[in-house]
């Protein structure tokens, strides 16, 4: 993959947290980057993990991992670690999903309308 959402300021940030480093005793991960940018991958397209592309590995391996790192708290930590540098590049707001109570939208109805 020729393009990352990662800047290298943002990585050098996330990697000491991460799991499965070389320094860690037990398996370690293949490429913590590119595990990362899977996630991103995922959050960004709000695809299925079936969908994600095989370049970033088999989706059944990176969804087992992710599921690892979130139950000892990875994300969380990662998280804070970069949210002093927020990149606003990727935030929408889409009204558009909101649901709202046809009462609060100024609609006539009601027992005094019939």
């Amino acid at each position: 993959m020729d393009r990352f959402i990662l800047t290298d300021v943002q990585w050098a940030k996330m990697e000491p947290l991460c799991l499965g480093k070389k320094t860690d005793r037990g398996r370690s991960g293949k490429d913590n980057r590119l595990f990362i940018e899977a996630i991103l991958w995922i959050a960004r397209t709000s695809g299925p993990w079936r969908d994600l592309p095989p370049y970033f590995g088999h989706w059944n391996s990176v969804y087992s991992r992710y599921s690892d790192w979130t139950k000892v708290g990875v994300f969380q930590k990662i998280f804070e670690a970069v949210s002093d540098d927020a990149d606003m590049e990727y935030v929408m707001i889409d009204g558009t999903v909101v649901r709202v109570h046809r009462h609060d939208q100024g609609a006539k109805g009601g027992p005094e309308a019939r």
